[in-house]
């Protein structure tokens, strides 16, 4: 699909607080509308406190008599990253304050579907818990949180998904995104809101002389950072600024050497120094082999390798995790071909023009991978997109993505009011969410789901549009410039790692690793090398191309040792 080139639109004032910053991180602050120093204060004392959350001084009263009487704690977690993350976060600074009998469970996707359902309370009772905990689910587990109600079983729900009109009658819930919460930030990652719980705990057992009495070390949370900042950037959750100090604070730790051994390992086992981490590696690197488990497996495993501090052993788990990756991969790659080639004779069938809103369906296709190829299909078409794969009963199960501008969990809610039925459940993000449907009503929610997306967005909204921050000055091609961006962030969702445009003349273009196109550009007397991953094999190289106009962000390369500019080219287009 053809994209567009847009730069931001900024106005810096004429007393700017950032008259002592270089001139580009100006610019590019004052395009994020970053208005003040502090914003820019990742130091973890300026975390928004932990008291505003509703709900959480019921769940600490609870957590606190579980830990102090010895009692039975089930953490429930989710099959995704954010839900591993979250689930190690909660073990481990639970075991940290004494508590001895603390586990965890993760619904088998294929089996019990997501969240504290009935069916995994049938199986948690078996464990005989006294206290369960959910993690990044549990806000629309109303049947769920009842049945364990119903045999005894006390429930705190944690979670970060959007409420439904009525919340689940848990003993406590937080939640900073269920109604009348006072909490600033709507933001947190599920792991973030199980770190403040945690925090909150931590304090008042500190209060009441709990660590002193057992003789216990005061736990250090912030040992916890590099795991709140994994699930945080794999949940693409904004990175507003109290998300940004979190993540901050994880990287520190992971980049000093201090991060746990099973995201050391999973960085090395991706060819990532650790020492030079940034998001990016978190998200591509880390998250997708935890998520691998979850998608194809289970989960356990990823928590398994986040809880261990056996070197061997949690390289040993890392090797299969990046394994079950290769078989993401393979299942992946074979599922977007067919999706390709289905959308080609719908748009040969529609005379060119493809639905505003796009529903994917094969039998044969995989449920653990249907939520990354519905976010194939969504940045190949810029277009809202849900890929469905069977599940059980004759249902499907579907993950949707959403491009800018259009709430996909509100979409469904629509669709929900005005179709009663049609849905039978649904939850997430305005970005991605999951559903199910009947099987047979598939061509129906088709047509309704294209019927109100298109309602709804506006044909500039289906545009393509990168978001540039203009081009650099030469003497900015500089490994201190490169330096200095990859230190200004954490850059991630909603606060975007800048992209910079320009046109350069091509004096070398080949292909390396069979689809990226490797190049050698000059600027004025300045020459750069240059990638751009994963193009078209049949356009690149171009040698009747003399120019390109290319979007691209300024990296740093390290090779044998020795570091070079690099540009890391997102898209080009002949000139």
């Amino acid at each position: 699909m053809q994209k567009k080139i847009v730069r931001r639109e900024y106005q810096e004032e004429a007393t700017s607080p950032f008259d002592e910053l270089h001139p580009l991180l100006r610019r590019v602050y004052a395009a994020r509308r970053v208005q003040s120093l502090q914003e820019l204060d990742n130091t973890f004392g300026k975390l928004i406190p932990f008291h505003l959350l509703l709900g959480i001084e019921e769940a600490v009263q609870l957590l606190a008599r579980a830990v102090m009487q010895n009692q039975s704690i089930l953490i429930v977690g989710d099959f995704d990253a954010d839900g591993a993350t979250s689930t190690a976060v909660a073990i481990r600074a639970l075991r940290s304050f004494g508590a001895e009998q603390v586990s965890f469970l993760v619904p088998n996707r294929f089996a019990y579907g997501y969240g504290l359902t009935p069916e995994l309370v049938a199986v948690a009772k078996d464990r005989a818990p006294d206290l369960i905990v959910t993690v990044d689910n549990g806000i629309a587990n109303h049947a769920g949180v009842d049945a364990a109600r119903a045999l005894g079983i006390k429930v705190i729900v944690t979670d970060h998904h959007l409420a439904a009109p009525t919340l689940p009658m848990a003993d406590a819930i937080v939640n900073p995104n269920q109604p009348k919460d006072p909490f600033p930030s709507k933001n947190l990652a599920g792991v973030g809101v199980i770190f403040y719980v945690m925090l909150a705990l931590r304090r008042h057992l500190q209060n009441i002389g709990w660590f002193a009495e057992k003789s216990l070390p005061e736990p250090n949370m912030s040992r916890l950072l590099d795991i709140v900042a994994l699930g945080t950037v794999a949940d693409l959750v904004p990175l507003d600024h109290n998300n940004r100090i979190l993540v901050h604070q994880g990287l520190r730790r992971i980049r000093s050497g201090q991060g746990i051994p099973g995201i050391i390992a999973l960085l090395e086992l991706s060819n990532r120094d650790f020492r030079r981490a940034v998001t990016t590696d978190l998200g591509f690197a880390v998250a997708a082999r935890l998520n691998a488990a979850g998608r194809l497996d289970d989960m356990s495993l990823g928590i398994e390798c986040l809880l261990c501090d056996d070197p061997l052993r949690v390289r040993e788990i890392a090797r299969q995790l990046d394994q079950l990756n290769d078989e993401r991969k393979h299942i992946e790659h074979d599922m977007q071909t067919q999706a390709l080639q289905v959308l080609q004779k719908l748009t040969s069938t529609l005379q060119g023009e493809l639905p505003r809103g796009l529903c994917l369906f094969d039998e044969a296709w995989h449920q653990g991978v249907i939520g990354i190829l519905a976010a194939r299909i969504k940045d190949r078409f810029h277009r809202p997109a849900i890929v469905f794969a069977p599940g059980h009963n004759s249902e499907l199960k579907g993950s949707a993505r959403s491009i800018t501008g259009l709430h996909i969990r509100d979409v469904l809610a629509l669709i929900d009011v005005q179709y009663p039925g049609l849905i039978i459940k649904f939850g997430g993000h305005a970005m991605a969410a999951g559903l199910t449907i009947a099987c047979e009503r598939i061509a129906e929610f088709s047509r309704i789901f294209d019927e109100v997306v298109s309602a709804q967005v506006t044909e500039a909204q289906l545009q393509h549009c990168l978001i540039s921050d203009g081009e650099l000055e030469v003497d900015e091609f500089d490994l201190a410039v490169a330096a200095m961006i990859r230190e200004a962030g954490p850059w991630g969702q909603a606060f975007p790692e800048p992209l910079f445009d320009d046109t350069f003349k091509i004096l070398e273009q080949r292909i390396v690793g069979e689809k990226h196109l490797k190049l050698k550009l000059s600027k004025a007397e300045k020459v750069l090398d240059a990638v751009a991953f994963f193009v078209d094999v049949k356009a690149w190289p171009n040698y009747r191309c003399q120019f390109i106009r290319a979007a691209y962000r300024l990296d740093i390369n390290e090779y044998k040792g020795r570091q070079s500019t690099q540009l890391i080219i997102e898209y080009l287009e002949a000139v």
